[in-house]
């Protein structure tokens, strides 16, 4: 499966991005040394637009080593060339800063990952066997909380992903209205007995972070993440539409679902000024692959978190039938084919499809997009750059 961005990404790609064969594996799970160390990885970067998307970034750190690679083109009008500093739509890497400062907050003492929904929100989560007070924060995180995922709702479906979009790009959702569109849906499971990839708890938790700080989500990102890591390209952007420069244009085929097969002879659509209230903390934030790079490296590193936090992080739950794949409080972490285990996320939204993932202890980082949203194998290149040629 794809933990993608927003849920309809989710549901489509986990399924699809996790098990696609490597394009270049080994046994040592060391990316080989010197100047053409990153071969494999700048071959599965190409391989990847030249079946799909029409141009793709990465930046991959070792230790104080950096390299980055580009493909195809960041704009199919211009012919302008994909920048290694370009800003991009990250969808679902979103919810790793949303898990980051719930854990600070734990850490502070100003709530409790065993605290109810209902503790928080009364009353919101009600309706069709959803139960507030039976759902703790800690499932809203790792996604055991049954929650109906609002992206799975037919309706919103069409006017996200399909051609329908053009007419809704604009389009605000508000958390509450996104949580009451949830909430006419039955509950996937009870509370703790089982797996599933829902966007409505992250923007639940987002809600949840508002009301124990009296401040916006966004807001607290800003202030314990962002500026105290000088993520100087990374934004919340709330209702606002276009992406900052520096910056290419993103691609959608517009078929209904994101990074799948897709309709090769089909138009093309040029998606990239949208308003991302619609996918709100589950994964509307906008970054570059160096800031990305540089926040799971601190992440991982304990700058962000203090141990017991991060243990909690990283501690995660079991995915029926998906034995390389588990995911813990906004992190997923991957068994590659040549047994070397990655800890991050990925991200999807209409027209950009991201990845970061890294070594449990952040010394070694790979991050990357590609701009458009059919027929993506992302995970060629991680399996490239983490297992080498």
């Amino acid at each position: 499966m794809r933990v993608g961005a927003v849920g309809a990404i989710a549901t489509a790609v986990l399924a699809a991005g996790l098990t696609l064969p490597a394009s270049a594996t080994g046994s040592t799970g060391q990316t080989p040394a010197g100047p053409d160390g990153h071969r494999a990885t700048r071959a599965a970067l190409e391989s990847v637009v030249q079946e799909g998307p029409p141009g793709g970034i990465a930046r991959a750190e070792q230790g104080h080593d950096t390299w980055t690679g580009s493909a195809g083109t960041s704009d199919t009008t211009t012919g302008r060339p994909p920048r290694a500093d370009d800003r991009f739509r990250i969808g679902s890497i979103t919810k790793t800063f949303v898990a980051t400062v719930v854990l600070q907050l734990e850490a502070e003492g100003k709530l409790s990952l065993d605290d109810t929904v209902d503790h928080w929100l009364p009353g919101l989560v009600s309706g069709n066997g959803h139960d507030g007070s039976k759902i703790k924060i800690r499932q809203l995180l790792n996604h055991t909380s049954g929650v109906y995922s609002y992206t799975d709702d037919a309706d919103f479906k069409r006017k996200a992903f399909s051609t329908d979009f053009l007419q809704h790009r604009h389009d605000t959702w508000t958390p509450r209205q996104i949580v009451r569109l949830a909430m006419s849906h039955q509950p996937t499971f009870a509370p703790g007995q089982g797996w599933s990839y829902s966007d409505t708890n992250y923007i639940l938790a987002a809600m949840v972070v508002q009301q124990a700080t009296g401040h916006s989500y966004a807001h607290e990102i800003e202030q314990r993440i962002l500026r105290p890591l000088r993520l100087d390209s990374t934004t919340v952007p709330g209702s606002r539409t276009r992406v900052p420069g520096p910056s290419g244009r993103a691609y959608s085929k517009l078929t209904g679902e994101l990074a799948g097969p897709g309709e090769p002879n089909s138009t093309t659509y040029d998606v990239t000024e949208l308003n991302p209230a619609f996918a709100g903390a589950a994964g509307e934030m906008i970054s570059d692959n160096r800031d990305l790079n540089r926040f799971y490296r601190a992440l991982f590193s304990g700058r962000l978190l203090a141990e017991p936090q991060l243990k909690k992080m990283m501690t995660t739950e079991p995915v029926k039938d998906m034995p390389t794949f588990s995911y813990g409080l906004g992190l997923m972490k991957l068994k590659l084919s040549c047994g070397v285990e990655v800890w991050g996320h990925n991200g999807g939204i209409q027209g950009s499809i991201s990845e970061t993932v890294a070594s449990a202890d952040g010394a070694h980082v790979l991050s990357l997009n590609f701009n458009g949203d059919w027929n993506v194998h992302e995970q060629r290149v991680v399996e490239a750059e983490f297992c080498g040629a």
